[in-house]
């Protein structure tokens, strides 16, 4: 069915606004993500700064595709229809992908020749970030497929984060790069907006009248 005529204005106009600020030269790319919690965590930061898709790796047999695929309203806040996750079982597949679009990957892996998450140029060219496994981190055969590694300065006892904070951070700090160039402002209406606000329009519930709401639906 086609939903459009049963939209209201302020809806297509949300859902444009939107599809405006998306990025079209940042993605994640996550590892064997067992927890949904995290599953949905990362989504929802995603869809916070405007990433319109992730890339799931997954190879350990023991998860449950459908993690990725239902929509953990609890933690995402009904962003996960928002954010399109593509899902691939070979690295191969995966880095076919990812490589049609973006020209940097980069993983969280401490390594020697590992830079800060702060010396990361997020405007210089189209990026996907990488993050591994609650405890193995990224696998090997992952790793070789990278352009480099980045850590996230910490200073406590115990030095490591939970993958969707580590997430949450590191895509924050894509957004402030890009809001000191005003990226999220100097997009105009192009063909793959439109292709997205159609995918969106598609997605997003009817609404028959304009009554006010307290947090823009879902």
């Amino acid at each position: 069915m086609d939903v459009k005529p049963f939209l209201t204005d302020r809806r297509k106009e949300r859902i444009r606004s939107v599809v405006l600020k998306r990025q079209f030269d940042l993605c994640v790319i996550l590892e064997n993500i067992h927890d949904p919690h995290n599953i949905a965590a990362v989504i929802r930061s995603c869809d916070a700064v405007g990433i319109r898709e992730i890339f799931a790796l997954v190879t350990d047999e023991r998860i449950d595709l459908e993690k990725y695929e239902l929509d953990n309203n609890y933690v995402s806040s009904g962003s996960r229809k928002w954010v399109q996750i593509h899902i691939y079982q070979s690295v191969k597949d995966l880095m076919q992908h990812v490589r049609q679009q973006y020209t940097k990957v980069l993983g969280t892996h401490l390594s020697a020749d590992a830079v800060s998450l702060y010396d990361i140029n997020f405007n210089a060219e189209p990026t996907a970030l990488v993050f591994g496994n609650e405890h193995a981190g990224l696998s090997d055969e992952l790793l070789a497929e990278l352009d480099g590694n980045f850590i996230i300065p910490q200073y406590g006892m115990v030095q490591s984060l939970n993958i969707s904070v580590a997430c949450a951070i590191s895509v924050f700090e894509a957004l402030r790069q890009k809001e000191k160039i005003q990226a999220y402002d100097q997009q105009e209406w192009e063909q793959h907006h439109e292709a997205l606000y159609e995918q969106y329009v598609l997605k997003s519930k009817p609404r028959l009248t304009e009554e006010p709401l307290d947090k823009e639906e879902a």
